[in-house]
């Protein structure tokens, strides 16, 4: 459920995907590299940057920034990770798809006039796609937005009306994601525009990139935020001053 908050027409919702991180239940693959209390830690600092990030598009393009969180009882673990000035939602359903369909359905339901939805995995996240992706969502007619994800999956799917068709029966957590969700915009005649590819931090390979980028030598991935949270955290970790 959401609390009500006034909205203007303007005003494009940007739901965090999240789960509140603990250890053992948080990041099981990153686990299996750093540890669960690290990979707990890790996720609470992904979020805190994710939500920065949400935080720094600018106030004037007209946003709202909300964690859409599971399991049930533990809002207060996420409210201290979130700005104040962020909504908190339950995620609804017993899959991502249903979890996804709902959330766009229930900000949308709340008065926005679109709805991006992003996961909670990338610290690094550029500002400059939220707000491109608004922007793109504004144009006119119906459409979706979608940002491609480097696993194949996306890290941010953008909508102005809940198609439930973009969500059914996805093989989630598979390669073909971002595809699969192309071919039913297609199905259903939705427009779609992309953004650039970006990445989210799921193993040990993708801790590696997120490290060479926040030390100033990306690969494939460059102009990411600054991911502070994140970048004290690993340094901590690793035992050196950030």
């Amino acid at each position: 459920m959401c609390a009500a908050f006034a909205v203007t027409p303007a005003t494009t919702a940007i739901g965090i995907m999240c789960k509140a991180p603990r250890a053992g239940r948080t990041k099981t693959r990153l686990a299996a590299h750093v540890g669960a209390s690290a990979a707990a830690e890790l996720s609470a600092c992904f979020l805190r940057d994710v939500a920065a990030a949400v935080e720094a598009v600018p106030v004037a393009l007209g946003r709202k920034g909300y964690g859409v969180y599971a399991p049930a009882g533990t809002e207060a673990d996420l409210r201290d990770l979130f700005p104040p000035g962020f909504g908190l939602m339950l995620q609804a359903g017993s899959d991502l798809g249903q979890a996804l369909f709902g959330a766009a359905k229930d900000l949308l339901r709340a008065g926005h006039n679109g709805v991006l939805l992003v996961n909670g995995d990338s610290p690094t996240l550029p500002p400059a796609f939220l707000s491109s992706a608004i922007e793109m969502l504004r144009q006119p007619g119906d459409r979706m937005v979608l940002g491609p994800a480097a696993d194949g999956g996306y890290y941010l799917i953008g909508l102005k009306q809940p198609h439930a068709h973009l969500f059914a029966d996805i093989a989630w957590g598979t390669a073909t994601v971002a595809q699969s969700t192309r071919r039913r915009a297609a199905e259903v005649g939705l427009a779609v525009a992309e953004l650039p590819e970006w990445y989210d931090i799921d193993d040990a390979e993708t801790l590696d990139w997120l490290r060479a980028e926040l030390a100033g030598n990306p690969g494939r991935f460059r102009n990411g935020g600054k991911a502070p949270a994140t970048r004290a955290l690993l340094a901590k970790l690793a035992g050196v001053v950030p």
